[in-house]
């Protein structure tokens, strides 16, 4: 006889997930493969290939089940009666306007609840997307105003969306590395996708953590607001080499620039409400492992509070914020979830998670930044022509933002609740002249 399977529980920083989706919108993230189909794109062929290669991702055939009370935390099962049909479907574009429609869509697919009876994760393949709002990687613009020159016609796109449960940004590079033309039969390690900015590993006391929760509390803004359930995407590409170049010449990083220009957007954002805010606290998720399989998903993160200005002339602001990152490295102030989870796992059986995250006065935002698949890829045979990272905030956090690099290209994707954020095309030209002002 084989040795019997073991048992297959979430960790404590998953449980994170699912403890605190208690907001207006599930604890879902996921991205938009925009694909160059201009030879010809057959949905149904794209769904058998699918199928096979989705034999490589097991988490992606599991439901989470939980078990009785004294029984430990919550296992992934096999579903047998998994049926690609309940995951994915296919639609034609359901509007004009190219990039912008999909991420409308996406919008959609993000803030409505996976079924907790089937495997956490939906996929729509959308045909007919070419328009004239999709951007060229070289626009450092909105796709609101892009330039079409370069744009293959005929495009189609694949929306993926996930409960991060099943996994956090590098578990989510792991499973796009199975899913791609070319993939292992197996599941194997995947490429080396590292956060653009590391942080170390050492995990802070709790008493530390407390210390900076209090140092970091705000003023309330128009940017701290309880949040609807509707959102919106919009969608910013750069040059990447641009990027590297600019930080480079200040001694920052990547992360560093990104980090700059939304302090600097956000100001003047504010400054067109008739609010003035100098300085923002920045919520940024580091990665605890620099790669993952298919095979090992889930959560191993933890967040670190970066504080950034938001006015003074743009190179200087940049190198402050790459010297308060380089702090942040050596000695970090934040929170691994494993610290966090206890407290809010409590909070959340209490009823009063909620009335925290609607309320909380530490940070203004989120940002999250990967650095992505280095060379071009593939899927169903249409090449990948754009990754678009998606991720959604709760709470009152207005507006966040979902960075992802991928075959020289950096993208920026802005996540909002329309109804508490209705000027985000106003914050997307101003972040995109930010980084024009920084990468000049």
């Amino acid at each position: 006889m084989g040795e019997p399977n073991p048992i297959d529980r979430v960790s404590t920083d998953d449980l994170m997930s699912l403890a605190t989706e208690h907001g207006s919108t599930p604890m879902q993230v996921g991205a938009v493969l925009m694909l160059d189909a201009r030879h010809g794109f057959d949905p149904e062929q794209a769904a058998r290939l699918l199928t096979r290669r989705i034999q490589n991702v097991p988490r992606l055939r599991q439901r989470l089940v939980t078990v009785p009370f004294g029984c430990g935390r919550p296992v992934w099962v096999h579903d047998p009666a998994f049926d690609l049909a309940h995951h994915l479907s296919s639609v034609p574009c359901p509007a004009p306007g190219g990039e912008q429609a999909v991420l409308d869509l996406a919008a959609t697919l993000i803030a409505t609840p996976l079924p907790r009876n089937r495997p956490l994760w939906s996929a729509i393949l959308v045909t007919g997307t070419a328009g004239p709002e999709a951007a060229g990687p070289d626009t450092p613009d909105t796709s609101d105003t892009s330039d079409t020159s370069d744009t293959p016609e005929h495009q189609a796109a694949l929306i993926i969306v996930f409960h991060h449960v099943l996994a956090d940004g590098i578990g989510g590079l792991a499973v796009l590395a199975s899913l791609v033309d070319g993939a292992p039969g197996e599941p194997a390690p995947a490429p080396e996708y590292a956060p653009n900015e590391d942080f170390p590993r050492p995990m802070p006391s709790a008493r530390r953590l407390v210390t900076d929760a209090a140092r970091h509390r705000l003023q309330p803004t128009s940017l701290n607001r309880p949040t609807g359930a509707r959102r919106r995407f919009l969608s910013i590409r750069l040059e990447l080499g641009r990027v590297h170049r600019a930080a480079r010449a200040h001694g920052a990083t990547v992360n560093d620039v990104v980090l700059t220009a939304i302090g600097g957007a956000l100001h003047r954002l504010l400054g067109q409400r008739g609010e003035r805010v100098d300085r923002f606290v920045l919520s940024v998720p580091f990665s605890e492992r620099r790669q993952t399989n298919a095979g090992e998903l889930g959560n191993r993160s933890g967040v670190i509070p970066i504080d950034v200005p938001g006015i003074g002339d743009p190179a200087a602001r940049l190198e402050t914020v790459a010297r308060t990152t380089r702090a942040a490295k050596q000695a970090p102030p934040g929170a691994s979830t494993a610290l966090l989870g206890p407290m809010f796992r409590l909070l959340a059986r209490l009823g009063l998670f909620q009335r925290f995250v609607d309320r909380q006065r530490l940070i203004h935002t989120f940002v999250t930044n990967l650095r992505g698949p280095p060379g071009p890829l593939a899927i169903f045979g249409c090449p990948i022509t754009a990754l678009v990272p998606l991720s959604v905030a709760t709470g009152n956090v207005t507006v966040s933002f979902s960075v992802l690099s991928y075959a020289g290209t950096l993208t920026i994707t802005l996540n909002a609740d329309p109804d508490a954020c209705p000027d985000l095309p106003a914050l997307g030209r101003l972040l995109a002249e930010q980084i024009d002002l920084l990468t000049r």
